[in-house]
């Protein structure tokens, strides 16, 4: 059976999760029609942030992650976004399936602060399949490793994301501070009398802007 081959067709999110999902849509092909029983896949998702430009505001944000501009040559290196894994059902010739992936909004790992920093266009996705594929052979099975070289690469809209992100935080996002942080915090707010959390964290910038 010639190799298996991989396509990203597009992404989405998934409209009926019950936590932030992205699906991922994939086109699987055995160009020499071959039965394949089943493939247990695995993809590795990276960020490629070398792969696009970033206006001025863009680039501020993105200071958290690669530093001063000026040393961008050096510090912007591929992220790890994630490791999802998947069962493919039994094909002929080809097949297209949704591979899910599972999607937070913790501005403490680099994905989130990266997507976070964004205002527009894409970002450049590369996946990484590797696994196990059984397949048809006569009267019994083969068993073989996907390829270690199959890749793809997949732009995600940042509207895309947003969209999903919007479903379950609309409006806003989390930050995970230590109980001490959260405890000194409280004690401010209550001192000053202030209503909620954002008027805490506003009156607070303001004095550390003064």
């Amino acid at each position: 059976m010639t190799e298996i081959g991989f396509r990203c067709l597009g992404v989405r999110p998934d409209a009926y999760g019950v936590f932030p999902t992205l699906l991922f849509r994939l086109a699987i092909t055995a160009p020499d029609d071959g039965a394949v029983h089943a493939i247990a896949l695995r993809c590795q998702i990276r960020v490629e942030p070398q792969r696009r430009t970033y206006g001025a505001a863009e680039s501020e944000l993105l200071a958290d992650l690669f530093g001063d501009r000026s040393r961008w040559d050096e510090t912007v290196r591929p992220l790890q976004f994630a490791n999802v894994s998947v069962m493919v059902p039994r094909f002929t010739g080809a097949t297209e399936i949704d591979l899910p992936v599972p999607c937070g909004y913790d501005l403490e790992v680099a994905a989130g602060k990266y997507f976070a920093s964004l205002d527009d266009g894409e970002v450049p996705l590369l996946l990484l399949f590797s696994g196990t594929v059984f397949a048809r052979a006569g009267e019994g099975f083969t068993v073989r490793q996907v390829p270690w070289d199959r890749e793809a690469r997949q732009g995600l809209p940042i509207s895309t994301w947003r969209e999903m992100i919007d479903r379950y935080f609309p409006g806003g996002g989390w930050l995970r501070l230590s109980t001490d942080t959260l405890r000194a915090l409280q004690r401010y707010k209550s001192e000053r009398a202030l209503p909620t959390w954002d008027e805490a964290m506003e009156a607070l910038l303001k004095e550390a802007r003064r």
